[in-house]
């Protein structure tokens, strides 16, 4: 994984000091499906997106952009555009200042700010500030720049041949395979008695984020504020402070809506440094907004995948061997295309044997999204295990029931806090009606059904790092302070529903102040399926410091022990039921403190296990075999993913990550020119995803609660990436039992259908 912070990197939270809370047992209001508490601002359009902010004297940017896959700037002329009307400034790699390295992954080769080796179409090349957007990009164009045009290569296989053009000097392999083995994958195979292999693609896909990459930049003497659309408002100020060689103290990241990152918003962009080097050069705050057919080209995507893989199991499925080739299509910078680790981890297997390596093109760069490299991984290796279980003459769940493990087999057979696979796979089955649907009799006619599932797992959980600030005032109202992110996933209002259940103050009474590094407390980046294992804990356990001071107070003042008191719907009693609840409010104390102020801190992760979650998911699709299209009918989706902390949250999670698996299997794809190099879909009209029209109406979600006592205070594992993970290739196999065909190349679209049934016709 490169994507998030490695533990080794960071000291994990420290054990002293930090309260080690008892699990709950069953909850007044953690687990209901409450309405979010911003839900009127969101709906109702209040809500302020930094694409909305506007500021006193505000100037626009608008970049520049290489047209070419390939090509080295020899000329840059600004001094037409910076004679054009609203025109403020212009920048180039030449300006002052702007000369700043861009290191881009932990490996490999680095760029910068304004390279003048571009090596994709969308690459900047240099930018401006007007008084307005379309004079800003009137001035873009009337900025000459010259280039020498470089052969390209955008397919990656290529890209691997000795002569193709070299994306970087060295070749267009990144680096050596990462090679990871246990056992003995040759013994492991000649024990087996059924052997399986296929090889297996996926495209590029692009996050397509609402809210597109924007940043609006002031600058108050040194001082640096930034409002901008990011995913972790402290890794946004750490990225800035770095490459602007100023002290974090000087530079305040705020983010109170997001409108949409899937991954693409974890650090800083190219478009905030330009937007803070223009503001610092004009002295007026800039804005820029990377447009949509822009950020389709230069903000990331999922990178492409081609995996080759090969499994063995006894006669009974015991999996004997499981060997895996992984190659990630990275475009031009690396980050890191592949991620084999379902394929060490998910079931258990004595002997496997996984290579992983990456491959530049000339083309926008991949960066983390949804569960990086797990979706494309889990296409593969769950459309493999279907074909395990046909030979096999077994059912599909019962292939993955035989084969469950406990421990991480790939860190040393870690055991996992809970698993609750098992139990995803069962009630799944049953929630869908998976065995009467698998013995359903074809159908008559050119419309025909099928059913397929798939098992996953997610492989990260989470930086044990953040602190919250909890104040209870004199009217017993709260403020919960808190620098997590909320990223339109509902993390205010489940932060909010665990003081509720801490302190029983109902939600319109509690403030929130989140995502400002001038006045919140640190909190990691709001992605990786991390955000409520990691806050949820450090939020009790600062209600839980509150509720002491709380019961201090009424203990002294109703002459009896701590542990005699109760706190329930905002008032103490005593717990044996005599004597007369008092009120929070009513309690002199706190009246004479005005303010109870509560500190809590993430607990460290649990010693020697590791929490991660689980999932099954079951699909049903209908397949036209005279026109190839595919439509899903139904989804039904189990999650271990612990306890439920808001069903109508969870369950939005839950369809959301369909709904993208919906359009991984069937309609994304980057569209590259292999003519010119550019990419020929890069607008929603071309790149389609999935719409009302494409989800089905009948989607189920199954939770799965295991009562993981050890992985937090507050039983909850990830969420958001397992969501989307197994999705597809549960669609892939629904297709294959319909038609009898696999299709292995995602997405699935109706020319590929039609063309396999063809090869199917004339093959008999």
């Amino acid at each position: 994984m490169t994507y998030y912070v490695d533990a080794e990197e960071h000291p994990a939270t420290d054990r002293q000091g930090v309260a080690q809370l008892p699990p709950w047992g069953e909850t007044r209001v953690v687990g209901k499906p409450l309405s979010r508490v911003d839900a009127y601002e969101r709906v109702t359009g209040s809500a302020v997106y930094t694409l909305d902010l506007t500021l006193p004297d505000m100037l626009h940017a608008a970049i520049v952009r290489c047209p070419h896959a390939h090509a080295r700037v020899t000329r840059v002329d600004t001094s037409r555009a910076e004679r054009m009307p609203g025109v403020r400034a212009v920048l180039t790699g030449a300006s002052p200042g702007a000369d700043i390295p861009w290191h881009i992954g932990r490996q490999g080769p680095t760029s910068r700010l304004f390279d003048t080796h571009c090596r994709y179409a969308g690459e900047e090349v240099a930018a401006v500030a007007a008084e307005t957007p379309h004079q800003a990009w009137d001035a873009t164009r009337a900025v000459a720049v010259e280039y020498e045009v470089l052969p390209f290569v955008v397919d990656v296989d290529a890209a691997v041949r000795p002569d193709a053009p070299q994306v970087h000097e060295g070749g267009n392999r990144l680096g050596a395979p990462r090679v990871s083995e246990r056992g003995d994958v040759r013994a492991g195979f000649a024990q087996a008695d059924v052997v399986v292999e296929g090889t297996y693609r996926t495209s590029c896909e692009l996050h397509t984020t609402m809210e597109t990459y924007v940043s609006v930049v002031r600058w108050d003497g040194s001082r640096l504020t930034v409002w901008d659309s990011t995913q972790g408002v402290f890794a946004t100020r750490a990225g800035l402070a770095r490459i602007l060689d100023l002290p974090l103290s000087s530079v305040r990241v705020i983010c109170p809506y997001m409108g949409g990152g899937f991954g693409s918003k974890f650090e800083v962009g190219k478009h905030t440094i330009i937007a803070a080097l223009l503001a610092r050069m004009t002295g007026q705050p800039v804005k820029a907004a990377v447009l949509r057919e822009e950020s389709f080209l230069s903000q990331g995507n999922r990178p492409a995948n081609v995996i080759r893989l090969r499994a063995g199991a006894k006669r009974d499925g015991t999996l004997t061997a499981l060997e895996g080739t992984f190659t990630g299509v990275v475009g031009a910078y690396p980050t890191g295309g592949t991620a084999p680790f379902q394929v060490e981890a998910l079931y258990r297997c004595p002997n496997v044997r996984v290579e992983a390596s990456d491959v530049y093109v000339n083309a926008g760069r991949g960066c983390a999204f949804r569960a990086p490299g797990f979706p494309p991984c889990n296409w593969a290796l769950e459309q493999l295990m279907d074909e395990l279980a046909g030979k096999l003459g077994m059912d599909p769940v019962d292939l993955r029931l035989k084969n469950l493990t406990t421990v991480l087999q790939s860190q040393g057979n870690m055991p996992f806090t809970s698993m609750g696979l098992g139990e995803c796979l069962t009630r799944g089955a049953e929630a869908f009606g998976w065995r009467a649907a698998r013995e359903r009799p074809p159908a008559v006619g050119h419309v025909v059904r099928g059913v397929g599932m798939a098992a996953g797992m997610w492989g990260y959980q989470g930086e044990p790092r953040s602190t919250v600030i909890l104040k209870l005032y004199a009217d017993s109202s709260v403020n919960l302070n808190m620098g997590a992110s909320d990223i339109g996933t509902g993390t205010k209002t489940v932060m909010a529903m665990v003081v509720a259940e801490e302190l029983g103050v109902p939600l319109e009474r509690i403030q929130i102040e989140h995502a400002d590094t001038a006045t919140t407390q640190y909190a990691p980046v709001s992605g990786g399926s991390q955000t409520v294992l990691v806050n949820a804990p450090a939020v009790r356990a600062a209600a839980a410091d509150v509720k002491r001071q709380i019961l201090e107070i009424a203990a002294a003042e109703m002459q009896c022990q701590v542990g005699d008191l109760v706190l329930a719907d905002g008032k103490v009693a005593r717990a044996d039921g005599s004597g007369e609840a008092r009120p929070v409010s009513a309690l002199r104390g706190l009246q004479e403190r005005d303010v109870l102020v509560g500190v809590g801190r993430r607990h460290p992760h649990p010693e020697g296990k590791i929490a991660l979650p689980f999932a099954a998911q079951f699909a049903e699709v209908e397949v036209n075999t005279r026109t190839g299209e595919v439509r899903v009918v139904r989804l039904v989706a189990a999650h271990d993913s612990g306890r439920v902390m808001n069903l109508k949250t969870y369950e939005n999670q839950v369809f959301g990550g369909m709904t993208m698996g919906v359009g991984f299997a069937l309609m994304e794809q980057r569209v590259l020119d292999p003519q010119t190099g550019k990419m020929a879909n890069a607008n929603w009209h071309d790149y389609k995803i999935p719409t009302a029209m494409d989800v089905p109406l009948e989607q189920t979600c199954v939770p799965v609660d295991p009562h993981d006592t050890e992985c937090n205070t507050t039983g909850a594992k990830g969420l958001g990436e397992p969501a989307t993970i197994p999705t597809a290739a549960a669609i892939a196999n629904a297709v294959h039992h319909a038609i009898g065909v696999r299709v292995t190349e995602a997405p699935i679209t109706p020319m590929q259908v039609l063309q396999l049934l063809a090869a199917r016709r004339e093959g008999e």
